[in-house]
């Protein structure tokens, strides 16, 4: 899956899923865009990519979202990937919390609007490349939550596979597809940058086959979804989480 001179946008490229998506896509021969907010491990992992574009920024933004883009094209002249990976939950005490609509706020704005407006602003430049979006999603946008401050969490995530699907319909008549992975539980800092006091390893015997995966199964199926491999693939779900969905 030869990515040679294909420009990638990999947004939360500074740690879990978008940094292994960051380093594969390098492997691969393409010129990476590294979008996030946490400079040390933006650079940590640039370090380990061929001559990376690093971008600190925060894709809820406005501007920023729009300097993400300018600065692509300004660097490389052209957008052939966006993977729109950047996403946060935060711990609340839900619907009957005083900070409930604080935190559906922030949520809501990395999640889900970020998407929407970085996949607005890329467009018009992938549509001339025949190019394609990744959006990491979760398999909280089709499950019911297991605890009532997961609420704004697992509503931004529902919302994103929809517009995979909307935006899939709109811009596949430019040539343009639109796909998302759906993750389990993965090994990353999500929960220690969410603050939350539980391990990842929890989860695994919530799963059928009672594990948990790594930031690079996840790389491996963006990769696949992003190259002329999927070709043929564009509004679709992509499910890996070890069986959990089933089981849950």
């Amino acid at each position: 899956m030869s990515f040679k001179n294909k420009v990638v946008i990999v947004t939360g490229a500074s740690s879990g899923i978008g940094a292994a998506a960051a380093k594969l896509f390098s492997d691969e021969g393409a010129r990476v865009v590294m979008v996030g907010r946490n400079e040390k491990k933006l650079s940590a992992v640039a370090a380990r990519c061929a001559s990376p574009l690093v971008i600190r920024a925060d894709v809820s933004k406005d501007d920023d979202a729009k300097r993400i883009i300018d600065e692509t094209v300004k660097k490389f002249g052209q957008i052939d990937v966006l993977v729109n990976n950047a996403g946060l939950t935060i711990n609340s005490g839900g619907l009957l919390a005083s900070d409930m609509m604080s935190t559906y706020d922030t949520i809501m704005n990395i999640n889900l609007r970020a998407v929407v407006h970085l996949t607005s602003l890329a467009a018009p430049h992938l549509i001339k490349t025949k190019g394609n979006i990744v959006n990491v999603s979760s398999i909280a946008g089709s499950t019911s939550p297991m605890n009532p401050g997961a609420a704004s969490y697992h509503v931004s995530k529902a919302g994103m596979n929809h517009f995979t699907v909307c935006a899939a319909a709109e811009l596949g008549v430019h040539g343009v597809r639109v796909n998302t992975v759906s993750p389990g539980p993965v090994r990353t800092d999500f929960f220690e940058n969410a603050k939350l006091p539980i391990g990842v390893d929890i989860f695994a015997p919530m799963t059928l086959l009672n594990r948990v995966s790594e930031p690079e199964e996840m790389a491996d199926l963006i990769l696949y979804l992003a190259s002329d491999k999927a070709r043929g693939i564009t509004g679709s779900n992509y499910l890996s989480d070890n069986g959990m969905a089933i089981k849950h």
